[in-house]
């Protein structure tokens, strides 16, 4: 796994030259990106969310697209259109901004739920159909998507299909005062993101998503990611809890952030570093729960506190005995 790891540290450290004081995130993104998985940043605007997606496409040295969401914006606009050629007397597919290795899709929830579920094909499948044709879209391919958690006012919710593609979701939040302080700083004559370059390339990239496969997940383990999903199913301020997907979502994530750490081999706390990010947006509270005003992320925590952690009844009954 040293390769591997050695790819996350260029990376994130390549990232955190521009997103100051975001640790945690900018490992967090690495992780869905080498689990080939999309990530959701709901968090109020200026704190980075777009420069994120940015820095990841440049140190990847990757294709970057953004689709400013509005309502008036319709699914060809981000899958292509297919044009006839009166000279050659075809039709020509002329790609959108989705079929771009890194595609920031900002303010999802201001367009039309046809418009947003013009994006289910490519982040599932990988993949986009226009006109009955089907084109595969690049590698590696991430879809990051923003939306701000105040303003409602000319908004669409995502529906649960939706949400359910994203591997995971983020919150940046406010800097504290000190990386403000730096942020200011570095920004003093030019924004660093306009002298950041790739520290890996595309195809080594590619080549660590494939590793993060042969990373070991113990059979307990993998019991222990179901019964985290299920026991979220189970909640009592849980409506509807999470799909089989975000089991599998789980399970990779906790792949990737073991490789990550330079081990080939995944750990109860693998999974729990990730749970929260990966489960959380894939919950829908019931009405109790909203009336006590909980949250999903208060719920996962419940949860993960709850469901024993693989070999603790081992440990707790040869002590007692």
């Amino acid at each position: 796994m040293s390769h591997l790891s050695e790819v996350a540290t260029k990376v994130v450290d390549n990232v955190e030259r521009v997103i100051v004081g975001k640790n945690a995130e900018v490992k967090l993104s690495l992780v869905a990106m080498l689990s080939k998985g999309h990530i959701l940043v709901e968090d109020v605007p200026g704190v980075g969310k777009t420069v994120l997606a940015k820095s990841l496409a440049r140190s990847l040295g990757c294709s970057f697209k953004r689709i400013q969401f509005t309502p008036d914006l319709l699914p060809s606009d981000v899958t292509g259109v297919s044009i006839y050629n009166q000279s050659s007397g075809e039709f020509e597919y002329r790609p959108g901004p989705v079929t771009a290795q890194v595609v920031l899709a900002d303010e999802i929830n201001r367009a039309t739920p046809k418009t947003q579920s013009s994006l289910l094909e490519a982040m599932e499948e990988r993949q986009t159909t226009v006109d009955g044709v089907t084109y595969p879209l690049p590698e590696p391919f991430l879809v990051l998507a923003t939306e701000n958690p105040i303003e409602y006012e000319g908004t669409f919710p995502l529906p649960e299909a939706q949400l359910d593609r994203f591997l995971l979701r983020l919150s940046l939040g406010y800097p504290d005062k000190s990386d403000e302080v730096a942020i200011l700083q570095d920004q003093h004559r030019a924004h660093p993101l306009d002298s950041l370059e790739a520290v890996v390339s595309a195809a080594e990239f590619v080549q660590a998503q494939e590793e993060v496969k042969a990373v070991h997940v113990d059979q307990m383990l993998v019991e222990y990611i179901v019964s985290l999903s299920i026991a979220t199913r189970e909640h009592e301020d849980v409506y509807l809890g999470a799909s089989p997907r975000g089991s599998l979502g789980l399970y990779r994530a906790s792949q990737a952030y073991a490789a990550m750490a330079d081990r080939d081999y995944v750990t109860p706390d693998d999974v729990k570093a990730v749970a929260v990010s990966v489960l959380s947006h894939r919950l829908i509270l019931n009405a109790s729960a909203r009336m006590k005003q909980s949250d999903a992320r208060s719920v996962v925590a419940d949860v993960l506190s709850r469901v024993p952690v693989p070999g603790a009844w081992a440990v707790s009954g040869s002590r007692s005995r």
